[in-house]
C-alpha cells in the first residue's frame, strides 16, 4: 500500500554539514532497487531571501554575469539542495547517497526571478524507476512568488548496482551530427571544489581523485549542475524558457571539453573524441 503525500513545513534552511555526514553513514545499509518504497514527504521552505554574497560566488564560478536583479535559470536548484538532500539523506530514502550521480534535469522558469524578491521552496521525491546501470529517483523542486509557481524542475539520480534492467532509451542510441563548435574549455582540477563551495554541494565525487575511485571513477568528476549552468551562461536563455539537459557521460577534472551549439536552442558539451558528455535544449516558453 503506497503512503499518501504529507507536508512537512520547515523554520529554516536545513544544514548540509549534517545531512551530508548522515547521508553517509546510512549508504552502506541502504539496498537500492526501482521496487522500494521511499519517503512522500513534500517539504517546504517559506519566506526565502537570495544571499547576494553565495549568488555572486555562484555566478562567478559559472560564468554568469554578477550584479544582475536576476537569478540565474540555474540558481533555484542550489536554493533547494538542502531541502532535497535531507529528503535524501533519511532513513527512509532507498538510494545510497554517497555515489548518487545526476542524470538528467529538466528546468522551466515562468516568470522573472528577482534577487531581492521573497520565495517559497517545495521539495518532493516524485518517483523511483528502472535503469540499466541500477535504480534513478527522480525529485521534483519547486518555486513560488507571491503563491504563483515560478520556477520548476525534475532531476533524476542514478545509484549503480547491479541488476539494472531498463533498456537504453532510443534518444541514448541515437547519432546525429555534432553540432557547431563555438569554444573550448580547458577545465582545472578544482571546478568541482570551487563549484562545492558556492553550491553546498560535496559530493566526493567532485572533490579528488581518491574519493571519486572509491565510486569507480578515475579522477574527480564536474558536477552536472556545473556543467549545465556554464552551458547556458554561454548560451544565454530568455525569461520564460524550458531547458531540458542529459549528463550523458562525466567529465573528468582537469579536462578539456568543447562548447557547442546551434540556432534551434540545442547545446552539447563533447570532448576531443567526439564523446558527448552533456546535451540538451533551451526553448522559449510561449505565452
Amino acid at each position: 500500500m503506497t503512503t499518501p503525500p504529507t507536508t512537512t513545513t520547515l523554520t529554516a534552511v536545513p544544514g548540509l554539514a549534517p545531512l551530508l555526514a548522515r547521508g553517509a553513514l546510512l549508504s552502506p545499509f541502504k539496498r537500492p532497487r526501482p521496487d522500494a518504497d521511499f519517503p512522500r514527504t513534500r517539504l517546504v521552505l517559506p519566506g526565502l531571501r537570495v544571499d547576494l554574497a553565495r549568488l555572486a560566488a555562484y555566478e562567478r564560478v559559472c560564468g554568469f554575469a554578477t550584479g544582475d536583479d536576476a537569478l540565474p535559470p540555474t540558481y533555484p536548484h542550489v536554493l533547494g539542495f538542502p531541502l532535497v538532500m535531507r529528503l535524501m539523506s533519511g532513513w527512509d530514502f532507498p538510494l545510497p547517497l554517497l555515489g548518487l550521480v545526476h542524470t538528467s534535469v529538466e528546468i522551466t522558469r515562468r516568470a522573472p526571478l528577482t534577487t531581492t524578491a521573497e520565495y517559497e521552496l517545495m521539495a518532493y521525491v516524485d518517483e523511483l524507476m528502472p535503469h540499466r546501470r541500477g535504480t534513478e529517483a527522480a525529485v521534483v523542486t519547486e518555486m513560488r512568488a507571491r503563491g504563483e509557481v515560478v520556477w520548476e524542475s525534475r532531476s533524476t539520480y542514478l545509484a549503480r548496482h547491479r541488476g539494472g534492467s531498463r533498456p537504453a532509451a532510443p534518444s541514448e542510441r541515437s547519432e546525429r551530427e555534432p553540432l557547431p563548435a563555438e569554444a573550448e574549455w580547458r577545465l582545472a582540477g578544482d571546478v568541482g571544489r570551487r563549484y562545492a563551495a558556492a553550491s553546498g554541494d560535496r559530493n566526493p565525487i567532485h572533490l579528488h581523485p581518491l574519493t571519486a575511485r572509491l565510486f569507480g571513477f578515475p579522477r574527480a568528476i564536474a558536477h552536472g549542475m556545473w556543467t549545465l549552468a556554464r552551458g547556458l551562461a554561454a548560451h544565454g536563455t530568455p525569461t520564460a524558457v524550458l531547458v531540458r539537459a542529459d549528463f550523458r557521460a562525466p567529465v573528468l577534472l582537469p579536462g578539456t571539453v568543447t562548447y557547442a551549439a546551434d540556432d534551434t536552442g540545442l547545446f552539447e558539451l563533447r570532448s576531443g573524441d567526439g564523446r558527448v558528455h552533456v546535451s540538451g535544449g533551451v526553448y522559449p516558453l510561449v505565452p
